[in-house]
């Protein structure tokens, strides 16, 4: 047996093991990273003109606070609707291949999101602008939950064996950078024209330029090939004839409680460290918001940078360790970063730490994806990943909202307790290292 700390890579890659990265390879992670970093874009882009949408897509005698609420409730439902959509797009996934249902994601994502900028105001059509406009953020969400377990599992079927974790990281990478993208976009429009270009055709500008560019990323993605494993379980006609969401259910508990509690994990990290810690700041410790955005634009790019390094690192120590350096890490540096709050003069360097180690939710892909065999692999990742979310995603900003009002370090604490149930499911879960394995049979 192999001495290597992920040998195991062989049941989730495409080549051998000590196969280094070819020219196709580089193709293949380059363009999912691109598209996954201008489809992730598409679907955050909405938060960052929240408050103009909901003044033009309403009607102008509703209260403040009812048009936000509807506002953000036309945001939440692309969430509520990323566990169908995952679902779906990852059955067929399984039954008729990982690239079909890769293009057909972003193609999802970037028509809605172009359609969108396109959107006849509530003063033009009415009541139909606010409906159209919850309908395309449907569509978002279920391409959204499609396309992460769908990049997850191609570029990790693609990628030689000892690559296999820096693969994953790079390809998570270019997915926050989405996040990333979205912020700067907004800073940039809000720099450049006045409130009321942006309220009158301005907002539009973000929309129109993401949607187009998705739609050239689906035309770049014809030129990806399938995936190895996949092409090789269909010449020995492995494809099980049952609904892969069966055999799931019934055969990979485990694997699904795996995902889904490091998924927790993961949503806390984003939602909390990213998200709210921007407002966190300028409410709470009356940080300036240039100053609270700035320090969160770094953190991001720490972000973005950690999950490459933790991939990385877990090709050279194993899961095992890189799980525990890396959510141990976390837990420290949240408590290092809140604790010394405001701390004006080090905010940007203690935000920049504890961001380099959220980067560490490059290991929930790494895990989540060799937990299943090929055959249910990506509906397995993505059922597991996406019911997760819709539930820890959606409760969370209430949880520390709520538990805020008691304890003001709240954030820090919770944020602590998931860096330590993330270490502990790599050092005491056997199957976070070893993935699936077969049953031996007697």
């Amino acid at each position: 047996m192999s001495k290597h700390p992920n040998a195991q890579a062989h049941q989730v890659a495409g080549g051998a093991h000590h196969r280094p990265l070819n020219r196709e390879d580089y193709k293949t992670l380059s363009l999912s990273a691109l598209g996954g970093t201008l489809e992730f874009y598409d679907f955050v882009v909405f938060v960052f003109f929240a408050n103009v949408i909901g003044a033009l897509f309403f009607p102008a005698d509703m209260p403040e606070w009812m048009r936000q609420l509807q506002t953000l409730g036309i945001f939440a439902a692309g969430y509520l609707a990323r566990p169908l959509g995952g679902i779906i797009i990852a059955h067929y996934g399984d039954k008729i291949g990982r690239k079909k249902m890769f293009t057909l994601s972003i193609f999802l994502m970037a028509v809605p999101t172009l359609v969108i900028g396109l959107l006849p105001t509530y003063a033009s059509i009415g009541i139909a602008a606010p409906l159209l406009l919850l309908l395309m953020r449907v569509l978002q969400g279920a391409a959204i939950g499609g396309e992460m377990p769908g990049a997850w599992v191609f570029v990790a079927e693609h990628s030689p064996a000892k690559n296999y974790g820096l693969a994953i990281g790079t390809l998570t990478s270019g997915i926050t950078g989405g996040i990333f993208l979205g912020s700067i976009f907004g800073v940039w429009l809000n720099s450049t024209y006045t409130q009321a270009e942006i309220h009158d055709w301005a907002w539009r500008m973000p929309f129109i330029v993401g949607g187009v560019l998705g739609l050239v990323s689906v035309y770049l993605r014809k030129f990806l090939h399938e995936t190895p494993l996949f092409q090789d379980m269909q010449k020995r006609k492995a494809a099980d004839v049952e609904m892969p969401i069966k055999t799931i259910l019934r055969e990979h508990k485990q694997a699904c409680w795996l995902v889904a509690l490091m998924t927790w994990v993961l949503s806390t990290a984003v939602v909390v460290v990213v998200l709210m810690t921007p407002s966190y700041l300028q409410k709470v410790f009356h940080i300036a918001p240039a100053a609270a955005m700035m320090a969160n634009a770094v953190a991001t790019v720490t972000l973005t940078i950690g999950c490459v390094f933790w991939g990385w690192l877990n090709d050279k120590i194993g899961t095992k360790w890189t799980m525990v350096l890396g959510w141990g890490g976390m837990t420290a540096s949240a408590y290092f970063f809140y604790l010394n709050l405001p701390g004006e003069d080090t905010l940007v360097l203690r935000y920049a730490l504890v961001g380099f180690f959220v980067g560490s939710i490059s290991l929930l892909p790494i895990v989540g994806v060799r937990a299943f065999p090929v055959a249910v692999r990506f509906t397995g990742l993505s059922f597991a990943y996406n019911m997760a979310y819709a539930v820890f995603g959606g409760l969370t900003p209430m949880l520390v909202s709520v538990w805020q009002q008691v304890d003001v370090m709240a954030p820090a604490h919770y944020v602590a307790a998931m860096g330590v149930l993330g270490a502990s499911i790599g050092f005491f879960w056997p199957m976070a290292s070893r993935g699936w394995q077969p049953k031996v049979r007697k």
